[in-house]
């Protein structure tokens, strides 16, 4: 929840700070959106090696774990495109990017602000931006709020899928306090987040 708000506020703040003319000459050089990508990645490998559970999980991984991140690309993507269709909407590739975070909204958003320049231009890759940060915001918003619900109705996989990479952090303990599986659902919810951690970059790679 603190995460997001602070996401909100950062982001409120930089489009006064434009407006105002207030920043500094140095944040708007081409060259940090590369620098802060590179350090966002970089992080993403740093928590996974450094990960005390990464090992155990290791060893109770099963093959048919990998079919519900898979299920959760599959179905995010396929929403997206059902979006890619309305009127005044954007282009199929741009919100199959904008859905590629599953709730990563720090590095997703950054990744498209970045790598979308050279065939939208500045303007239009970070309103893209801005629309993937919103868009995963909501996500982690809905999945934290409504995950006991989702389990109620549902059963745990789809409130696991839901969550996206917050299964494994932020919405973690509420879908196992929710769950009837307890702690057996844990290795699942960090692998099922770290599987779509892997994905996020690729993919906006993949649709740009």
């Amino acid at each position: 929840m603190k995460g997001s708000l602070l996401a909100f506020g950062c982001f409120a703040a930089g489009i006064w700070l434009g407006k105002a003319d207030y920043a500094p000459a140095w944040m708007l050089g081409a060259a940090v959106p590369s620098v802060l990508l590179s350090l966002l990645i970089l992080q993403v490998g740093l928590g996974l090696g450094s990960n005390d559970d990464l090992r155990c999980m290791l060893r109770s991984f099963r093959m048919r774990m990998l079919l519900l991140p898979l299920f959760t690309v599959g179905g995010t993507l396929l929403f997206c495109a059902f979006g890619s269709l309305l009127p005044g909407t954007r282009s199929l590739t741009e919100c199959l990017a904008a859905g590629s975070g599953f709730g990563y909204y720090s590095l997703s958003s950054v990744m498209i602000a970045e790598l979308y320049v050279p065939t939208l231009g500045a303007r239009a890759a970070a309103e893209l931006a801005a629309i993937a940060l919103l868009a995963n915001v909501a996500r982690e918003m809905i999945a934290l709020f409504c995950a006991p619900l989702f389990v109620r109705r549902y059963g745990e996989l789809p409130a696991i899928a839901a969550a996206g990479i917050t299964s494994m952090d932020v919405c973690l303990a509420r879908i196992v306090d929710a769950g009837k599986g307890g702690g057996e659902l844990v290795p699942l919810c960090i692998f099922h987040g770290i599987v779509l951690e892997i994905s996020v970059p690729l993919l906006i790679q993949l649709f740009r």
